[in-house]
């Protein structure tokens, strides 16, 4: 057997760069940044008001109180996007709302709250230090400087920064084109009334939706144990996908289609992976030059475990993304189970944060492939080492919670 790191390094050795394209920043949520975004105007463009209030000098307050206000004649009003710049000298005042441009002769905003909210004169009841409620032109971003690095994800809120600096497209990877082959004779569509022997295909939907929201599009279709209605189903999508996910027939049964047709090949290897679930593995490319070809055992707890350790750090890859995997953040067990000797166990499992991260087994049972009505209570999964022979309550365990926002950026924790 070979271990998950020896498989995923061969994995990542043959899975090659996408090239990139430049989209509006609509369309740009989750996918991943090829060229750097610098801001093509200051942040904030202009020196402006933080309050709604009056444009003063502060030399002006110096003497103000509550006992004793400031008492500054209003000479004009600027509302938020208005071009105007009152002139005003001392003793004078501007009537302000927030986000106004600050006239050139104002140096500090007093809020509304702190006068008598006067029509032609207005009280200002305490003084303010010069600059105090002003944001100063560029304090966030000046023109020109760096907004957004190459490889890293385009959040919601990275796409407001980028916008907020006048920039209204940037440079991505192109999207990885995935088609996701389901094998056995066995399989219906849900819904479908079972015949004995029947089961429902759920992994076509979970590889395909697993697929896009690592940041691919994907097809998806369903072939029986003949070996040539795989080939054919191959060829087929050869030219139209850059990623190709056969779920099924990977193992050593009698009628495995996936081994049937590629067991002689050169160009895709079947490997025993060390990890509990998912064993069974095949990797390669497709005729050697093809699209990246894998072989998921048909489980769908174990393919749902494989496209975690080996797919989607793949399609990460092809994207450009700077981190594959996400970082794992330790947990305390909170109940006993068992593991696999000699095998790193993935197990789906149910996370509690609070003072500490706990961590259950998502189902009763303990880890099994079987197990995928139990998918549903997973929110993440925890890796075991295969040194480890049982896990008792109270054990630290490495997890990673499923669409954390932060879990390819995670900063590392020692403890849990």
């Amino acid at each position: 057997m070979i271990t998950t790191g020896e498989h995923l390094e061969r994995i990542l050795s043959l899975t090659p760069a996408l090239g990139s394209e430049t989209v509006p920043l609509e369309w740009a949520r989750g996918r991943c940044l090829s060229e750097a975004v610098r801001a093509r105007v200051p942040v904030p463009p202009w020196t402006n008001s933080a309050m709604d209030g009056y444009a003063v000098r502060a030399e002006d307050l110096a003497a103000a109180s509550e006992s004793a206000p400031v008492k500054l004649r209003l000479v004009g009003g600027v509302p938020a996007g208005s071009a105007e710049d009152p002139e005003m000298t001392s003793g004078e005042a501007v009537q302000i709302m927030t986000g106004a441009p600050l006239p050139t002769d104002a140096d500090t905003v007093v809020p509304q709250e702190l006068t008598d909210k006067g029509d032609e004169v207005v009280a200002v009841y305490k003084a303010l230090p010069r600059g105090r409620h002003v944001r100063i032109v560029g304090e966030d971003r000046e023109s020109g400087e760096r907004i957004a690095e190459p490889g890293t994800g385009l959040t919601p809120e990275a796409l407001a920064a980028i916008a907020s600096a006048g920039v209204a497209e940037v440079t991505v990877s192109r999207r990885p084109r995935l088609a996701v082959i389901s094998t056995g004779d066995e399989l219906v569509p849900p819904g479908q009334n079972l015949s004995r022997g029947q089961i429902p295909d759920s992994n076509r939907m979970l590889i395909s939706m697993l697929a896009e929201e690592a940041g691919a599009t994907a097809t998806s279709v369903r072939v029986g144990d003949r070996p040539e209605q795989l080939a054919g189903e191959l060829g087929r999508i050869r030219g139209e996908a850059e990623v190709i996910v056969l779920t099924g027939g990977v193992s050593v049964g009698a009628f495995d289609p996936v081994k049937a047709v590629f067991g002689g090949d050169d160009f895709v290897k079947f490997d025993r992976v060390a990890m509990q679930p998912g064993k069974p593995q095949a990797f390669g490319r497709l005729d050697g030059d093809g699209p990246l070809l894998f072989g998921l055992p048909g489980n769908p707890v174990s393919a749902w475990v494989s496209f975690q350790m080996f797919v989607r750090p793949a399609l990460r890859r092809m994207q450009g993304f700077l981190a594959l995997m996400p970082e794992a953040v330790p947990g305390r067990a909170s109940e006993r189970w068992r593991t696999p000797k000699g095998r790193q166990q993935v197990i789906p499992v149910r996370i509690h944060d609070s003072e500490e991260r706990s961590v259950q087994p998502a189902a009763a049972g303990g880890s099994g492939s079987h197990l995928v009505a139990s998918l549903a209570a997973a929110d993440g999964y925890a890796l075991v080492d295969a040194e480890v022979e049982e896990i008792l309550p109270g054990d630290t365990v490495q997890t990673v919670r499923l669409r954390d926002p932060e879990q390819f950026n995670q900063r590392p924790r020692s403890r849990p």
